[in-house]
């Protein structure tokens, strides 16, 4: 450790200014109080551009993006750029999709996905069943930023074994903590700007001094190819083969499907002002794919560096590369981003899981006429639980199998889609209709995944998202998401159920929405003078 001084020292110094500003933050914009949901879990509903840009940005790219992307590069190749072409994929579509979400929501003052589904259908149980799924797809996406952080401490020698060796991460989520639970979302939207210069100025500083000391880019392009080359693994290459073509389109497509689906996400959009903040972020959000695209050849970089893992975890590549290649000040800020970079979305998680068990769980079934107050104080306690849960995540499970888990969270958050967001869309479905389609998405989207290995890991059953195709009696050695199969296993029994509920004449849920509430815009006497009560 004592080599790793300055390093420590710079990370230390840089993660508790920007962990005292999470404390600030409760008096950044403050209303009179805090004792709302429209308040401490959505920051007021009025953030402007540039907030919500580095807010929705700090949320979806994560430590876990900074870290796993380039080291699934380092491991296979061409396949860990399905990263790239997913998040250009979905934003022209929740383009359309989001500010329609954004109008109804700020009309009835709903919080969660679970509640829009909860007017729109008239159906508690189908709420229930969204609230839930968010919130399991939540928790290991909470744990997954502790990978990033275990990474860098792992790298500066802060390692071994029992107790002491966890403990500066629990100091860390203890802090992280201590500051959503005083100062709400405001906490991660304010950090979320020191977070992103801290990202952009490394990756800069990256693609341009690590190249400029490996002799260029053909140099590292060439030790890529040659490594992948000589790996036994035919899905691995510099370019993608027929063994991986179709895993990698359906994992993109998949993956961008499920990215505005979870919790987290919508609770970035849902605190703007209004559409218009909406549209320009969804419209600028994409340069933030092409600093993903330059941190996956990160990976790239660590072969030619010729640098290895710690042991078998693969996460601890890129702070390898950067205590090789940078001089310890600057890998010392380095580490700090990444460190960072794992507060700000783990915040905003946390305060969106709360929230789902508080409207959708407590309010609904267990104190139907609980006040702005309680409501609160109840998603305080809840975002404190859901981090709990996320350490035990990490303390008790392989980290491995924990990266295995974010692929399987996108699996179970896309069987929302048609009551979410093919829900803002059309009324057609009938609730009956959707909940067969949840149940049956889920359980076709669970048996696929328990029949994935991982080989690498010695991980039987649910080992990633990649299902061979040969197991269900293809003459192939290709795969395919696994979230892909679940979904159209959903659709076509939502489609199917809806079609007997209608000739049995089943009674549906009443729709609580008007077709002009979808467009309504700030200024609007029905969004100017919300309900703040959060009723629905």
């Amino acid at each position: 450790m004592s080599e790793h001084i300055v390093e420590i020292t710079v990370f230390t110094v840089l993660f508790l200014v920007v962990s005292g500003m999470g404390f600030v933050a409760a008096r950044w914009r403050r209303p009179e109080n805090l004792a709302s949901l429209n308040e401490w879990g959505l920051g007021g509903r009025n953030f402007g551009s540039w907030v919500t840009w580095f807010l929705v940005g700090g949320d979806l790219y994560t430590a876990y993006t900074f870290v796993a992307v380039p080291a699934l590069l380092f491991g296979a190749g061409a396949m860990g750029f399905f990263a790239v072409p997913y998040t250009v994929i979905i934003y022209p579509m929740v383009f359309l999709v989001l500010i329609r979400l954004w109008s109804v929501s700020h009309v009835h003052s709903l919080v969660t996905p679970a509640d829009f589904v909860r007017v729109r259908f008239g159906s508690p149980t189908l709420a229930l069943l969204v609230a839930i799924t968010g919130i399991v797809a939540t928790m290991p996406y909470i744990a997954l930023q502790l990978v990033g952080i275990e990474a860098v401490l792992k790298t500066m020698g802060i390692a071994g074994s029992g107790f002491l060796s966890d403990l500066p991460l629990i100091i860390a989520f203890v802090i992280l903590a201590a500051y959503t639970y005083q100062s709400g979302l405001r906490a991660p939207a304010l950090i979320a700007f020191v977070k992103d210069i801290l990202i952009y100025v490394v990756i800069v500083v990256a693609i341009i001094y690590i190249p400029a000391k490996l002799g260029g880019w053909e140099a590292i392009f060439g030790a890529a190819e040659k490594k992948f080359a000589a790996s036994p693994n035919p899905a691995d290459g510099i370019t993608l083969n027929a063994n991986n073509q179709l895993q990698y389109i359906t994992l993109a497509f998949g993956s961008a499907l499920a990215l505005f689906l979870y919790p987290h996400s919508i609770t970035g959009v849902l605190a703007s002002k209004n559409r218009n903040v909406i549209k320009r972020n969804m419209s600028a959000l994409p340069a933030y794919s092409l600093l993903l695209g330059l941190i996956a050849l990160l990976g790239y970089m660590a072969i030619a560096a010729g640098v290895k893992p710690i042991g078998t975890d693969n996460n601890t590549v890129v702070p390898n590369l950067f205590d090789a290649m940078f001089p310890d000040w600057f890998a010392g800020v380095a580490f700090a981003a990444v460190g960072i970079g794992a507060l700000v979305p783990a915040a905003i998680m946390s305060i969106a899981a709360a929230n789902l068990f508080t409207r959708n769980i407590y309010r609904e079934y267990f104190r139907p006429n609980a006040t702005d107050a309680q409501e609160a104080s109840v998603s305080k306690i809840t975002s404190l639980v859901v981090k709990v849960g996320a350490v035990l995540f990490i303390l008790v499970i392989d980290p491995q199998f924990s990266i295995d888990l974010q692929l399987i969270g996108g699996v179970i958050i896309l069987q929302t889609l048609p009551s979410v967001a093919i829900g803002l869309y059309t009324r057609w479905f009938h609730r009956g209709g959707l909940i067969a389609g949840w149940v049956a998405g889920m359980g076709a989207g669970l048996v696929l995944l328990y029949n994935v290995e991982n080989v690498a890991t010695k991980h039987a059953h649910f080992g990633g998202s990649a299902f061979q195709l040969s197991k269900l009696g293809f003459d192939t050695k290709m795969t395919i998401y696994a979230g892909f199969l679940a979904l159209l296993a959903n659709l076509v029994v939502a489609v199917l159920g809806t079609w007997i509920a209608r000739a049995l004449k089943a009674p549906d849920g009443v729709d609580g929405t008007q077709p002009d509430q979808y467009t309504a815009d700030e200024g609007d006497p029905r969004i100017k003078d919300l309900d703040l009560s959060g009723s629905t």
